[in-house]
């Protein structure tokens, strides 16, 4: 059952919150936040939101028009398990305090409408989406031109492993280049740090179901249940905060990064889609591949918009540098003309 405010309201009081963090995303994807004392955190929060200044977040609202609220939604909220203090996580709906509707630059009040209008078409009533990010953790992170992989192969006696300027010599057995794939520790160095992300998810109500390393021992994927858009949005953005805190953490760092290196594999982020009524999955059928008539227009519509989509899947010059004829892990979309 969803929470309501009367809900989070007594976890403040029960677990003894001092703060409270309300998140939300900008336009490009990033997630941003303001905090407040738990005890300025009423009712009045949930009914009226929180004010805070709309132009401070690129490519916004003007300094003349700065003015934007802040509408937590209860069934959002999450003890934190990273502050030092106490402090819940809230997240958020950006509303414009003129009409109260959802802001038409707010990731999450789109995703809202998104859903809102599959309902209002007959077509479906509930649309799953399960994404799969996948992730680089470094040592450190420096510049160079030239592929560290690419010189421990010249060199073997050199071992630079690991990121674009990961420097540092090899513990343990080395893994062979593009020999990632499931090795056991210590050439699977992450295991533990793997560990600690899942257990942070399972507390803040992400459900894991299963994590591995990918072609480089430094490339990870934890992949979590699927869900409805908006509920699966607000994970995905509660598992890369909660990524790149772990390996803080151990003193790493963590990057989404398409391309971190160069020569390389990739990271990408599958997203698995499926579209239902009354309970039923209309994917399914006896067309092509076991697929409905629906689920065949539904690929040909993405193909159609590949184009657009190019500016929200792969909104970086970085995101094309995966287009390497041969690579497994080159990114599904085409460069646009």
């Amino acid at each position: 059952m969803a929470a309501v405010p009367a809900d989070v309201l007594k976890t403040i009081k029960e677990k003894d919150v001092k703060f409270v963090d309300l998140r939300f995303t900008d336009t490009r994807g990033k997630e941003q936040h303001v905090q407040v004392p738990s005890k300025q955190f009423t009712q009045d929060k949930f009914d009226n939101g929180h004010a805070f200044d709309g132009s401070s977040i690129a490519g916004w609202k003007g300094i003349e028009a700065s003015d934007m609220l802040l509408m937590p939604d209860a069934d959002s909220a999450r003890i934190d398990p990273f502050t030092d203090e106490t402090t819940l996580n809230i997240t958020c709906d950006v509303v414009e305090p003129s009409d109260g509707k959802g802001y038409d630059r707010d990731p999450r009040s789109l995703a809202k409408r998104a859903e809102a209008y599959l309902k209002s078409t007959g077509l479906g009533d509930t649309a799953y989406f399960g994404p799969e990010p996948e992730f680089f953790i470094f040592d450190s992170v420096t510049w160079h031109a030239t592929c560290p992989v690419a010189a421990s192969k010249s060199n073997p006696k050199s071992r630079v492993v690991h990121g674009q300027g990961i420097r540092r010599r090899q513990h343990g057995p080395p893994s062979s280049i593009k020999g990632g794939y499931f090795p056991v520790p210590p050439i699977d160095q992450l295991q533990d740090i793997r560990n600690a992300i899942s257990l942070a998810l399972e507390e803040q109500g992400v459900e894991v179901e299963v994590f591995t390393t990918k072609c480089r021992p430094r490339a990870d994927e934890i992949g979590t249940k699927f869900n409805t858009l908006v509920k699966r949005a607000d994970w995905n953005q509660i598992l890369k905060y909660t990524i790149w805190m772990v390996a803080h953490s151990y003193g790493k760092t963590a990057t989404f990064m398409p391309k971190p290196i160069v020569g390389d594999n990739g990271s990408g982020m599958h997203v698995h889609q499926s579209v239902w009524k009354g309970g039923q999955n209309i994917f399914a059928g006896n067309g092509y591949a076991g697929l409905s008539e629906f689920a065949l227009f539904y690929i040909g519509g993405v193909i159609k918009h590949a184009k657009a989509l190019n500016a929200i899947c792969n909104p970086g010059t970085n995101s094309y540098k995966r287009l390497v004829p041969g690579s497994r892990h080159r990114s599904i979309w085409r460069t646009p003309p």
